[in-house]
């Protein structure tokens, strides 16, 4: 096999697990709530946001890491200790020792997810990037679904516990498959130090925020408390920008964001994580919660449709970005999310799956066309030396939009039911909830989607202002340094 195909395969592999574990476990999480002992409505989120914080805090370092020592020999220890975090967590006897072990397995997916994109960008010619990533998307959807479904199964019959167990045979086949298989295409740069204080400041200022909004949602902290950690999680970052604009080797490298491309499509990613972060999660709870109470299975069935359309649309849309331009198919697929969720927005209660159906398709399309033609753009406009790095930035705008989301929801929803209501929802309780709470969660969850649709909005506004500064447009133009 060919070594550019080879890559692709073994990556989708490393794409698809990461996939199968975030549906799995979203699917999951009302079960888990409700079986798993001394666990709290707090713990509960934790074992999202956990994994999540963590992944964007490592990945810029990983990213550096990787162009130091080597994408690959570091792509392969994310494997290892990916499927190690995996086998943990199917142990776990209490709330806290799964949001560990989640964040165990946010290492290993933070090597993953840093080198995934650099290694593919490498190892295809600028003319195929797009379709080599829009493959590699695909995986996501197989993973999504296979996530949705194996996870409504999995924990409807032998229990939640095996949605991390079938991690591990699949992470050790890779594992020593990317081992065997992958080489390294770049030549590793080992004088550039680690930025320590920057990785310190930037995990406290994003850590206070998701505390402050998690603690203060679930009335753990006052409002004067929730937004003196806001406040001060946001000078902290502010702080860790100040300091990256200093220091001779950062963690985050600004001198990136001097490329208007690379500022535009980031920007843009961040965006639209921040929009659509939340939706699987706000979906199973709509599914799994007051008034339908639909099983893990049925609620993970009613999912699938998104990721069919993202399946058909993620591939074509990279295939056609490296013939045509980039540009108006992340265009389109921007539009096409906003309007779903402005379409969500109005959903009523207990909806059938005729009436969900169709913002899911539309959905997940917009999410499949902007997805692969932004990524390619993003990682084409920076020399092949800088690619672990940049991968790093890209997926950390990506983890950390999708966190601040998750975060953002709940502080929405928050404002909509009273706290008792709120953790009874999160936890899984299926006794049945008063007219009202069910009236309110609605409610709540509108607004949410109404917030999504201004904020993928935004990144269609960024993306169209991009277009009118005059920005690269074809895949093949943005790579001169390939």
């Amino acid at each position: 096999m060919e070594y550019k195909w080879r890559v692709l395969s073994n990556t989708t592999v490393a794409t698809l697990m990461a996939a199968l574990d975030t549906n799995i476990v979203l699917i999951a999480l009302p079960t888990i709530g409700r079986q798993l002992p001394d666990t709290s409505a707090t713990s509960l989120l934790w074992i999202l946001l956990g994994y999540s914080l963590v992944t964007a805090v490592v990945l810029l370092n990983f990213g550096r890491l990787s162009d130091m020592f080597g994408r690959v020999r570091l792509y392969v220890l994310g494997f290892a200790i990916f499927t190690i975090g995996s086998l943990l967590c199917g142990f776990s006897q209490t709330g806290s020792e799964l949001v560990a072990f989640r964040m165990v397995q946010a290492i290993g997916a933070g090597f993953l997810f840093s080198n995934s994109a650099a290694i593919i960008t490498d190892a295809f010619p600028p003319n195929e990037r797009g379709r080599a990533l829009g493959i590699n998307q695909v995986s996501i959807v197989v993973g999504s679904v296979m996530g949705l479904v194996l996870g409504g199964i999995i924990t409807t019959t032998i229990g939640w516990q095996w949605i991390f167990f079938v991690n591990v045979p699949i992470g050790a086949f890779a594992t020593i498959r990317a081992h065997y298989d992958l080489r390294e295409l770049q030549k590793p740069q080992r004088e550039q130090p680690i930025d320590w204080v920057g990785n310190v400041v930037f995990a406290a200022g994003l850590g206070l925020v998701l505390v402050a909004m998690t603690f203060g949602a679930l009335g753990q902290w006052t409002g004067l408390e929730a937004g003196a950690g806001l406040v001060g999680g946001g000078a902290l970052i502010a702080m860790f920008i100040l300091i990256e604009r200093r220091e001779r080797f950062p963690m985050l490298d600004l001198s990136l964001f001097r490329n208007r491309e690379f500022t535009e499509t980031g920007l843009a990613t961040f965006l639209n994580a921040l929009g659509r972060g939340a939706f699987i999660f706000v979906m199973v709870f709509y599914l799994q919660g007051p008034p339908t109470y639909l099983s893990a299975l049925t609620a993970g069935l009613f999912l699938i449709p998104v990721s069919a359309s993202l399946a058909i649309m993620g591939p074509l849309s990279g295939i056609f970005s490296d013939r045509y331009g980039r540009r108006w198919f992340t265009v389109t697929g921007l539009a096409f999310s906003g309007g779903a969720f402005l379409w969500l927005a109005a959903i009523p209660s207990a909806a059938p799956f005729a009436l969900l159906l169709g913002p899911f398709v539309l959905l997940g399309a917009g999410m499949g066309l902007f997805a692969s033609p932004n990524r390619a753009a993003m990682m084409s406009a920076v020399p092949p030396e800088r690619r672990g790095v940049a991968s790093g930035v890209g997926t950390t705008l990506m983890n950390t939009g999708a966190t601040i989301g998750l975060g953002l929801t709940l502080a929405i929803m928050s404002t909509a039911l009273p706290i008792s209501a709120l953790e009874s929802i999160l936890l899984g309780s299926q006794t049945s909830s008063g007219p009202n709470e069910a009236a309110q969660f609605l409610a709540g969850i509108h607004t949410v989607f109404f917030v999504s649709a201004a904020l993928t909005g935004a990144a269609l506004v960024v993306i169209l202002w991009g277009r009118g500064r005059g920005t690269q447009r074809s895949g093949g133009a943005t790579d001169r340094s390939a």
